[in-house]
């Protein structure tokens, strides 16, 4: 999002922000391997609870590996799929609510995203508590990633009566919303689009 006329002023607050998430301060990050021989590689990121991994395994399908993150017990699941003629791998990463982590979980999470060579991050959120969960939404773009929100379990927030505007919210945020209903594969062809889009290397900014 543009800063307009306080963009002197919020400029210096922004590092600051980017330091204290990824404690690197001006030191230049060594990018790691983690994903092997994939053309592109995508984290999902996501709190608890949110239909993450519901949406990694139809994304993926059935040929799943699940190892240790490097020098930790912490279990990331990795799988491929096809997408616009190339090899994409998608990573399920840990529940985190935010990029400063407490626990060692969120740590990993933070550090596969931040050190690996991840092409795209989708960050799922669960409609029905979308205010709160945007908090998280926000630091990844402040941390500038290439970002796609999934907005999810749309219908279960219907029934609450809450709606969302996927458009309105893309425009405000400036990155492409996807809202879905994971779980009846509501949205789904939508998000593959939106990935081919980027793995065919047109701004994935731009296609929403």
């Amino acid at each position: 999002m543009d800063c307009h006329d306080c963009h002197q002023s919020c400029q210096p607050k922004r590092q600051k922000l980017r330091e204290r998430l990824f404690d690197f301060g001006s030191k230049k990050l060594t990018k790691n391997n983690f994903s092997g021989d994939s053309q592109t590689t995508i984290a999902l990121v996501g709190s608890p609870n949110v239909g993450k991994s519901l949406l990694f395994n139809l994304l993926t399908g059935t040929y799943v590996t699940v190892s240790n993150y490097p020098g930790t017990t912490v279990e990331i699941a990795k799988g491929n799929r096809i997408i616009a003629g190339k090899k994409v791998t998608f990573f399920d990463t840990p529940g985190m609510y935010s990029l400063i982590p407490i626990t060692e979980e969120e740590r990993v999470a933070r550090d596969l995203i931040i050190n690996e060579t991840v092409d795209l991050v989708i960050h799922v959120v669960d409609a029905k508590h979308l205010g709160r969960m945007l908090n998280l939404t926000l630091q990844l773009i402040e941390a500038q990633l290439p970002l796609l929100l999934v907005v999810n379990m749309i219908d279960e927030a219907e029934k609450l009566g809450i709606w969302v505007d996927e458009n309105r919210l893309a425009y405000k945020l400036n990155i492409p919303v996807v809202t879905m209903a994971a779980a009846e594969k509501v949205g789904l062809k939508k998000l593959i689009a939106k990935v081919a889009d980027y793995v065919q290397s047109t701004p994935v900014s731009l296609t929403y």
